[in-house]
């Protein structure tokens, strides 16, 4: 392709033709001869005589640049001119396709794909050498190059990594010269400068990256009682993106809480503030950007934003004017900025059902047998000494982890310290391992346990001589602890130091108010308890291994530690794709490095535009031509005009007719074929192709039609007539088409083609009602020319189409709409059902998910669970069965509700 600035030419030797248009000039210019005068006297009698027709002398100046402007146009559109063409060198020697593969490459995933197995096509017809590499799983030995064929194999089953890539060794490079394509994820990183570097100087590196923004979530704090949660993006993107809250109803069943959009007005950091009532809050597992299928959009919560609702109650009554001896003051301190606090009576707290008790000094309980249900449920009871315990009677206290002497143990006192006892380093296996005791906390009295043979293993603090400070029991699903110290300063230096604080973090009592340090994750074991895909969906993680407290605080995602929830005893952390205080910037790339993808300005062809141009001037010639010449009336030239304005309309509607690949369109026309809207939602597209794919697999096994591939469907530039059944999965943030596509869809449907519209959400409301995807629904069929439509009849053709069904479930289970029967329609004499829908039904409308029922891998194995057991196989089964009655519906129309001429056929048949 030859280029001339941003525009190339297909066919650059047809150009030369312009050479020829000066000579055409001064042909047309050319003047005859000067006559010969000759004197005839009779000439005289011509003389006062007017000639009404008059001629023009030679053809005028701007007739002529007229007609050399058509004629340049008609040539420069025989050359096929294309703006911004896609220029793709043949490329000679070994190629290595880099991709970042990092969680910013899952929401177009299935388009590098397809990148990559056109490279690797071209690369086997041109018989080159490739060799492929993830950075976020580099290979543990140098790269070699191999056959295309082999890796086209693999990349079908490649997926991204829920962590960016680290820098890459570089001696992990193939040795030699060789090509570059680099699939970019669209962000900058301090690593890539010096792979790049290293790329270039092997040889010609070209960058496959899409121009939309890249979307992400911070971790969410709690800033002035709300959650706020950071929106970060590469570039502002062009709507506001809606940030959904998700977490657990109180039946246990995950459903959206809270949604909010969110302006970048013009920058790249964003801010969503939820200010949610404590209870709603702490029900809050995630956070998603609607609509981003990525780990990146996806922001789980862990203890950090969920406060426990925990009760103090101190024995006695308060000391008036004596703030600091109260034995609730500390603990107040310590809990107030991370968790929500009541105050109150014991029965009266019981009645709120916190998730944690806090008994300061009470040794005579009001109701131990509530108590003690509520531990047995799941309760934690802290209780601390002070004098009313040491003076008090707790022998027949089963509400407590340990057995108490009577009277307490104090320096200068019976049993006494010469001086108070410092604190003994915790021990492995104690919720409080890795915390540092400081030298300066001292205990100068205490409440002493009885020695029994579980006393040392249920102490998990313990002062220097031994002597237990802190013991816990189990006590149903619940917990007991024990402090053998007061919660004020009278007996130890405890609640005046930062140890204090942290204790209770780690008992989960409190939750943290920040990130976790290292120093307070010394110590302890973290197990992986959920894990997050790079496409932003959570997956067990049940062979997962437990990781050092060390390595998770302050840890980036990468293959050791992968995003997801880690439990500790009753703590969890979240580790998020996105590492904290990252910041997001698009990436950038020298001027010698070609872009591919949307980033790069779309290829346009001119050729149908200016021969439309050329044909239009070419009328407008036709027209100056009759005027000059006197022969142009008004009739004529109404008639000419518009031949002009439709010859000219045609040449445009050619020009910017649909863009439907030629290959593509007979592809469709050939065979029976299957089509899904692009939704805009890579998760979305993925399934819905894949569920046309079982659909046309079952099909081709259990009839006699065997559908082609099937093929994604862009409203605007295909031809919606070349497909038999198109499916439609709605999503909440789903773009209209345009009004353009909305004729063809309606043309479609009056030409007898079925949409088979599912708004996936069968499992939360039927169809109907007010679910964010139904509500899109309605907005997206409201141009369509749609009959009336009711549930579907039993006795509804497509009841009956190839298989006997009366459910027609998918994922799930819910109802359907189809167009209703005409009020005309009777049981015929004799006939088991009426005669109905005269045709196809246009649309069929339901929320059961069909395509992630019908959805089958490369091996032909189902990709998503449908029910459970034997029940959901069988559901499954009935999916597909209704998915072959849709394709013989589309296909042979009503046929068998057709049972007029039956009785007469029968009667033929019995003579």
């Amino acid at each position: 392709m030859w280029m001339l600035g941003p525009i190339g030419f297909t066919a650059p030797w047809l150009m030369l033709g312009l050479i020829g248009l000066p000579i055409l000039w001064f042909l047309l210019r050319a003047v005859p001869p000067a006559p010969v005068r000759r004197r005839f006297p009779g000439v005289v009698l011509l003389l006062g005589l007017r000639d009404e027709d008059a001629q023009a002398e030679r053809t005028p100046w701007w007739l002529l640049a007229l007609r050399m402007l058509a004629l340049a146009a008609a040539i420069i559109g025989f050359a096929g001119p294309v703006l911004n063409p896609e220029v793709r060198a043949a490329g000679e020697g070994p190629l290595l396709i880099v991709a970042d593969a990092s969680w910013a490459s899952a929401r177009d995933w299935p388009r590098r794909q397809d990148r990559m197995e056109q490279a690797l096509v071209e690369a086997q017809n041109a018989g080159r050498p490739v060799a492929f590499v993830r950075l976020s799983a580099p290979p543990a030995v140098q790269m070699k190059f191999g056959d295309p064929a082999d890796l086209r194999q693999q990349v079908k089953g490649l997926s991204p990594r829920p962590w960016e890539p680290d820098a890459t060794d570089l001696a992990l490079l193939p040795e030699g010269r060789f090509d570059t394509l680099w699939l970019s994820d669209g962000m900058e990183r301090p690593s890539r400068a010096a792979l790049l570097a290293a790329l270039q100087g092997r040889g010609a590196v070209s960058v496959w990256q899409p121009a939309a923004p890249v979307l992400a979530l911070g971790a969410p704090v709690i800033r002035e009682g709300a959650l706020a949660l950071p929106v970060l993006a590469t570039r502002a993107p062009l709507a506001p993106p809606e940030v959904v809250a998700i977490g657990l109803d109180p039946t246990g069943l995950e459903r959206e809480l809270a949604r909010m959009a969110v302006a970048f007005d013009g920058g790249t950091r964003a801010e969503a503030r939820f200010d949610l009532p404590p209870e709603l809050r702490n029900r809050i597992t995630r956070f998603e950007i609607s609509g981003q299928r990525s780990a990146g959009a996806v922001s789980l919560t862990d203890d950090a934003v969920k406060r426990r609702k925990v009760a103090l109650v101190a024995g006695g009554p308060p000391r008036e004017g004596l703030e600091l001896l109260s034995p609730l003051h500390y603990l107040r301190e310590a809990l107030r900025p991370s968790s929500d606090l009541i105050e109150a009576s014991l029965e009266d707290v019981l009645l709120a059902k916190p998730d944690v008790i806090i008994l300061a000094d009470v040794s005579e309980l009001a109701d131990p047998d509530r108590l003690a249900e509520w531990v047995e449920e799941g309760g934690l009871l802290v209780r601390f000494a002070g004098p009313r315990m040491a003076a008090g009677t707790t022998q027949d206290d089963d509400l407590l982890p340990v057995r108490l002497r009577v009277g307490g143990r104090s320096v200068g006192g019976t049993m006494s310290w010469e001086s108070p006892r410092a604190l003994a380093p915790f021990p492995e296996g104690s919720p409080f391992a890795g915390l540092a005791a400081p030298e300066d906390v001292t205990v100068a009295m205490q409440v002493m346990a009885e020695p029994s043979p579980e006393l040392a293993e249920r102490t998990i603090a313990a002062l220097a001589d031994g002597t237990p400070l802190v013991t816990r029991a189990a006590f149903g699903a619940g917990d007991l602890v024990f402090f053998h110290v007061s919660a004020n300063a009278e007996w130890s230096s405890l609640p005046l130091s930062g140890l204090f604080p942290a204790m209770l973090e780690r008992l989960a009592i409190s939750t943290r108010s920040g990130p976790a340090e290292t120093s307070d994750m010394a110590g302890t074991t973290w197990v992986p308890q959920q894990l997050i895909d790079a496409f932003g969906r959570l997956e067990g993680a049940e062979k997962a291994a437990g990781v050092a407290g060390e390595d998770l605080a302050g840890a980036l995602p990468g293959p050791d530690l992968p995003p997801g929830l880690y439990a500790s005893d009753e703590r969890v952390i979240a580790l998020n794709a996105l590492a904290r205080d990252r910041s997001l910037a698009p990436a950038l790339w020298p001027a010698s490095v070609p872009l591919e993808g949307n980033e790069a300005p779309r290829q346009m062809p001119l050729k149908g535009a200016l021969l439309a141009a050329a044909l239009g001037v070419l009328l407008l010639d036709a027209l100056a031509t009759l005027m000059l010449s006197g022969q142009l009336v008004m009739r004529r030239a109404t008639g000419v005009a518009a031949l002009a304005l439709m010859l000219a309309g045609f040449g445009t509607d050619r020009a910017q007719a649909d863009g439907m690949e030629e290959a593509r369109a007979i592809a469709a026309a050939s065979d029976v074929v299957l089509a899904h809207v692009a939704t805009g939602n890579a998760e979305v597209d993925r399934i819905a192709e894949a569920g046309l794919r079982g659909l046309s697999s079952t099909v081709s096994r259990r009839t006699a039609v065997e559908p082609a591939k099937p093929m994604t469907l862009d409203l605007e530039t295909d031809d919606l007539a070349l497909f038999s059944l198109i499916y439609w999965p709605v999503t909440e943030d789903q773009p209209a088409p345009s009004a353009r596509a909305y004729l063809k869809l309606n043309r479609y449907l009056r030409g007898g083609g079925m949409i088979l519209f599912d708004t996936r959400d069968a499992d939360l409301a039927g169809f109907g009602e007010a679910t964010a995807t139904g509500r899109r629904l309605q907005a997206l069929a409201a141009p369509l020319d749609i009959p009336p439509l009711d549930p579907i009849p039993a006795d509804h053709v497509l009841t009956r189409a190839f298989y006997l069904l009366q459910e027609f479930p998918g994922r799930y289970s819910g109802p359907i709409w189809v167009e209703a029967a005409p009020p005309d329609a009777e049981l015929a004499e004799g006939m088991p059902f009426r005669n109905l829908n005269d045709g196809v039904t246009p649309v069929v409308i339901g929320g059961n998910d069909w395509a992630a029922a019908w959805a089958q891998d490369a091996q032909g194995l189902p990709m998503f669970p449908v029910g459970r057991g034997l029940t959901g196989e069988r559901q499954r089964e009935i999916a597909l069965r209704f998915g072959v009655n849709l394709v013989m519906h589309v296909l042979t129309g009503n046929y068998k509700s057709d049972q007029v001429h039956v009785p007469a056929l029968l009667e033929r048949l019995g003579q």
